[in-house]
């Protein structure tokens, strides 16, 4: 009989007044008999509407099983038939709006806990088997991955299971994208990211740091269309484009040039990437106290966890309520049970500065919703008269990214949208350049981790296609 408990079992965390002050992961996941609880609590309905959820289609019923019996081996097996990346999936994924919307138990309680089930048989097999993948032999092909984040290493991860013989290309000094620069320590361990990539390695993947591809070297170069191509006869037959979304957005308002304004991208990646919360190393990062962070979605919400953590007294601004909060419910509780304030119903005009030009304030109005906009939230409406100043000697701005626009101007045979993405035909991952292909965030604008896998993988089949078609 399955288990009728109509709520999920709580992961373990570490208490709200003890982990803002700290980077060690917050949650600490599920013990083995956690975990047969919770996946004693799935229906094994027939139809599988879970699966139908999940970006990379997860076997998730006949994982679940396994777990409920105690066969976290096998259960692993079946996760990684499909997904890279289970560890992190597991712990960033918006499971609540994909996999788990779907799950019937939802209907009349609270879905069975996948994500929290996903994490588990990662961790599990990290702690009890740990075993690498062989390397796979090469079926004489070569192909490009331009960027080593989600879509990317999903990319490389099945075309070497096909036998094609990978590189991967990272503009930073360490592989892993917006996994190792964007996703702070408490939510997602660097070790477990280094870790996936030790895997890829392992199976033959070539990773290549310190690789700007648009700069150090062009598209037409790696495909050895370039007369002045660098590789000689190594050239690629197929180039897949997963350099994600880095180019953050900025309000057009008075004082962004001021000390002490950071966009999130740059102040998660000083964080995340060069450790600047570790005094063993040495990196640039003014000290804050007092911060306001623009904008209300998941990096936001990264952006202020952080900061409280570096000992600044923090707060969120943002233009809807509660209601319209883009982030993960997750993030938003944790970051309220951490100590960060709200302003809810505000937006900044100005950003304010000393006479030598520091911030020492942000000018924010009062706004009220009207009606929905094409996206279906209520629009928010300036309040007149309502203006009013906070103290603060940092501003963060979290308002998204776009495509970079370096590969863009080295490239314009692609095409591109009005948003700086990639164009594809026909919603798939072929661009209008013979042998190039892309997805994730270079196409769509940021998004989530496991969507940038989906289209990873996607492309993976689709640069098979193509090369066996040849």
């Amino acid at each position: 009989m399955p288990n009728m408990n109509p709520k999920k079992l709580p992961a373990r965390e570490q208490a709200p007044d003890v982990r803002n002050k700290n980077f060690l992961e917050v949650s600490q996941g599920y013990d083995e008999a956690m975990a047969m609880e919770e996946a004693g609590r799935c229906l094994h309905c027939k139809h599988k509407p879970c699966v139908s959820g999940c970006p990379v289609n997860v076997r998730i019923p006949e994982f679940i099983k396994l777990v409920s019996e105690g066969k976290f081996l096998e259960a692993y097996d079946v996760v990684t038939s499909t997904n890279a990346l289970p560890a992190i999936c597991g712990r960033v994924c918006p499971q609540e709006t994909q996999c788990e919307s779907k799950c019937i138990r939802g209907i009349k309680g609270e879905p069975v806990g996948i994500g929290r089930l996903e994490r588990f048989v990662a961790d599990w097999n990290r702690e009890n088997a740990d075993e690498m993948p062989e390397k796979i032999a090469t079926n004489g092909h070569r192909v490009a991955v331009i960027g080593s984040g989600p879509s990317g290493l999903a990319c490389a991860s099945d075309l070497a299971k096909l036998g094609y013989d990978v590189t991967v290309y990272e503009h930073f000094h360490k592989a892993g994208g917006v996994l190792a620069y964007g996703i702070p320590e408490f939510r997602l361990p660097k070790a477990i990211v280094q870790k996936e990539i030790d895997k890829l390695v392992a199976m033959g993947v070539n990773i290549v740091c310190d690789a700007t591809i648009g700069k150090c070297m062009s598209i037409d170069e790696l495909l050895g269309k370039d007369a002045g191509h660098l590789l000689g006869d190594d050239k690629y037959e197929a180039v897949f484009i997963g350099s994600g979304a880095g180019l953050p957005k900025f309000q057009n308002i008075p004082g962004l040039s001021y000390c002490g304004v950071f966009s999130a991208n740059e102040f998660l990646t000083r964080i995340n990437l060069m450790h600047a919360y570790d005094e063993r190393y040495d990196t640039p990062l003014m000290p804050i106290h007092v911060t306001a962070v623009v904008g209300a979605g998941n990096v936001a919400m990264d952006a202020a966890r952080c900061a409280k953590r570096l000992g600044a007294d923090v707060t969120v601004v943002y233009r809807r309520g509660e209601e319209e909060i883009p982030a993960r419910k997750e993030e938003y509780e944790h970051a309220k049970e951490e100590g960060i304030n709200f302003h809810l119903l505000c937006n900044p005009v100005e950003i304010l500065a000393d006479d030598n030009g520091w911030v020492r304030g942000l000018k924010c109005i009062r706004m009220e919703l009207g009606e929905p906009d094409e996206k279906g939230r209520r629009r928010p409406i300036e309040v007149p008269g309502s203006e009013f100043e906070m103290a603060c000697d940092s501003v963060i701005m979290a308002l998204g990214t776009s495509p970079n626009p370096l590969l863009r101007k080295a490239t314009p045979d692609l095409e591109y949208s009005d948003r700086g993405g990639i164009v594809v035909k026909d919603d798939t991952v072929t661009t209008m350049k013979d042998g190039v292909f892309a997805g994730g965030d270079a196409v769509t604008g940021a998004a989530t981790v496991i969507k940038a896998m989906g289209a990873g993988k996607k492309a993976a089949a689709a640069i098979d296609a193509y090369i066996r078609s040849k």
